[in-house]
C-alpha cells in the first residue's frame, strides 16, 4: 500500500489519525536504531557474527523503509493546514522529533558501513594462496601418497577461499546497499528541509498579510475618526454663521422698523 498516495488530501477529520501515525513510527525508528546501535559496538568483537550481521541488515531494511513512509506522511501532514495553534505546534513538534530521529538512524547506518567497510579492506588483503599441485618429492610411492594428499588439502582450501570469496562478494553487495540507504535518507533530509522552508516562508507571508491588514483597519478607522471630527467641526462652523446671520437680519429689521 503506497502511504504517499493514502493521505491525499488531508483533511481535519484524519489530522489527528495521521499525527499518531507518524509519531507512533517516530517511536518504533528510535527503538531500531537502538538496537541497531548495539549490534553495531558488537561488531569486530568476539560477539560479531554472520547471524549478528544477518541480523542487523534486516531491522536496517526494515526501518529504512519505516523511514520513507513516516516522511510520506509527515509532509502530507506539512501540507494539511492545520486549524488551530494546538495543530501547527504538534505538527512542528512531530517534524522536529523525526528529524532528530532520522539524523541518529543515519549516524548509525554510517557506523555499520565504516565497519564493513574495514573488514572488506582486510579480507581482501589476505592472501588466498595454493600450493603447487605438482611439486614432487621422494620416491616414487611416497610422491604419489604425498601429491593425493596434497591435491586433497589444495581442494580443501580452494573450496574454502571459494566460500570466503561469495562471502566477499555479498558483503560488498551489502555495503553497496547500505550506502545507497544513506543517500536515500539524504535525500528525506532534502525533501523535508525544503517543506519545513516552504512552511515556514507561508507562515511568514500570512503573518505578514495580517499585520498589514491589520494597519489597514488602524488607518481607516482613524481617517474615519478624522471625517468625523471634520464633519463636526463643518456642522458647528455653519450654525455659527447661521446663528450670526440671524442676529445680523433682526438688528437690521429693528433698525428698519424703527426709523
Amino acid at each position: 500500500m503506497d502511504t504517499f498516495s493514502s493521505y491525499q488530501g488531508v483533511t481535519m477529520d484524519n489530522f489527528d489519525q495521521l499525527s499518531q501515525s507518524i509519531a507512533s513510527n517516530i517511536q518504533k525508528i528510535s527503538q531500531n536504531v537502538s538496537a541497531m546501535s548495539k549490534m553495531v559496538n558488537q561488531l569486530q568483537t568476539p560477539q560479531d557474527s554472520p547471524e549478528l550481521r544477518n541480523q542487523l541488515r534486516q531491522i536496517q531494511n526494515y526501518t529504512q523503509q519505516m523511514a520513507k513512509d513516516t516522511s510520506s506522511e509527515l509532509m502530507q501532514l506539512m501540507r494539511a493546514d492545520a486549524a488551530s495553534p494546538a495543530r501547527r505546534l504538534a505538527r512542528d513538534r512531530l517534524s522536529d522529533e523525526y528529524m532528530a530521529t532520522l539524523n541518529a538512524f543515519q549516524a548509525t547506518q554510517r557506523a555499520a558501513a565504516q565497519k564493513e567497510k574495514e573488514d572488506v579492506r582486510k579480507v581482501k588483503a589476505q592472501n588466498f594462496q595454493i600450493g603447487d599441485p605438482f611439486a614432487v618429492s621422494g620416491g616414487n610411492n611416497e610422491t604419489l601418497i604425498e601429491m593425493e594428499g596434497e591435491t586433497a588439502r589444495q581442494q580443501q582450501a580452494t573450496l574454502q577461499t571459494e566460500r570466503e570469496l561469495r562471502d566477499l562478494e555479498e558483503r560488498e553487495r551489502d555495503v553497496r546497499q547500505l550506502e545507497s540507504d544513506i543517500v536515500d535518507v539524504n535525500q528525506i533530509f532534502k525533501e523535508l528541509g525544503a517543506m519545513i522552508h516552504a512552511q515556514g516562508a507561508a507562515v511568514d507571508s500570512i503573518e505578514s498579510s495580517v499585520e498589514m491588514a491589520a494597519t489597514h483597519v488602524q488607518q481607516a478607522t482613524t481617517e474615519l475618526a478624522s471625517a468625523a471630527t471634520y464633519k463636526n467641526k463643518l456642522r458647528k462652523k455653519k450654525v455659527y454663521l447661521a446663528i450670526i446671520l440671524i442676529i445680523i437680519v433682526s438688528i437690521i429689521l429693528i433698525i428698519v422698523f424703527h426709523n
